[in-house]
């Protein structure tokens, strides 16, 4: 395989998203300046306020906005592809046909317009053709337009990603550590197995790929190096997480319950959101239940003899950053 062109510049999508940030920081920490197609440049450079200006670019836009997206192209050599949701939010245009397919298209189309060759990929572990929820069918269906390109493309499959600023953690946090709800729930029997990866490293896993040429033309699972059921995840966050209300009993929902409670309570938590956007983090559809029944688990290995790094260990990283969860 030919040595790939000299990287510089490299456009970013979902750069002030969770995974985002990280990744535009460890870009700049490698040296790479970042192109980032954002909403509210402001808020880009507020996330990286100790970084001078001009090492940053913002160009304003959406996935939907195809003369952003070519701009933001033009000026790199390298595209980091991230945005994604994981529920529709359908009264502010978010579906995953709209969001996942088609805002990949729209990627794709500008960078195979620019020239760049390459390309890495946000997709997600359990994600294929036949899969229960609609969020794994719409991740494979962007993977196969990525896959059906000439670029040289890496396509990476996380599993969980924690880290304290993530959706995730902060809403373990508020089962753990509020009096409301007096108990925390889970679905099913709690027993399906996750494998959370560490923010950092998926970072550094997409940035690392722009330089190893192994990476080209693979699907790479990320995770950490040890799974859990969801329960003994719960016991792991409450042993560690400051201000846990150990009394807190655990209390399972059954799935035919649960996705009831899930179509049920969708019209009325998306209008209230639109008023009180914290609650979004409480919202969860049927097919996040049947996602939770699923093991998202991977060989963590792939990557670390890929990148040559190790994946750290999800109870030592909580450890050190529980105190800091939500802010």
């Amino acid at each position: 395989m030919p040595d790939l062109p000299p990287i510089e510049n490299v456009m970013v999508t979902g750069a002030t998203g969770f995974v985002g940030r990280y990744v535009v920081r460890e870009l700049l920490a490698q040296g790479y300046k970042p192109i980032c197609v954002v909403r509210s440049p402001g808020r880009l450079l507020a996330q990286h306020a100790d970084v001078a200006p001009e090492r940053i670019t913002a160009v304003v836009g959406s996935l939907s906005q195809r003369d952003a997206l070519q701009h933001a192209a033009d000026l790199s050599q390298a595209a980091i592809h991230l945005v994604g949701i994981i529920i529709e939010r359908k009264l502010q245009g978010q579906t995953f046909q709209r969001v996942h397919v088609r805002g990949t298209r729209n990627v794709l189309d500008a960078v195979t317009g620019a020239g760049i060759r390459r390309y890495v990929h946000m997709s997600a572990l359990g994600t294929r053709k036949d899969a229960v929820s609609a969020y794994h069918r719409s991740k494979w269906e962007a993977e196969c337009l990525v896959r059906d390109t000439d670029l040289d493309w890496t396509v990476f499959r996380p599993s969980l990603i924690h880290g304290p600023d993530g959706e995730f953690m902060q809403l373990i946090k508020s089962f753990l550590c509020d009096l409301v709800p007096p108990f925390i729930p889970y679905f099913g029997t709690g027993q399906a197995k996750l494998q959370p990866v560490s923010v950092k490293d998926v970072a550094r896993c997409f940035v690392d790929a722009l330089r190893v040429q192994e990476s080209i033309h693979q699907t790479v699972p990320l995770g950490g190096p040890r799974a859990y059921s969801w329960l003994a995840l719960y016991n792991a966050c409450r042993v560690r997480m400051p201000g846990s209300k150990r009394w807190k009993p655990m209390v399972g929902q059954p799935v035919p319950m649960a996705r009831v409670a899930a179509l049920a309570s969708a019209p009325p938590l998306a209008l209230a959101e639109l008023i009180m956007p914290s609650l979004g983090k409480f919202r969860f559809d049927a097919g996040q239940v049947q996602m939770s029944q699923e093991d998202s688990v991977c060989d963590h290995t792939v990557a670390e003899s890929m990148f040559g790094i190790r994946m750290r260990d999800f109870e030592a990283e909580l450890g050190d950053y529980a105190d800091c969860i939500g802010h």
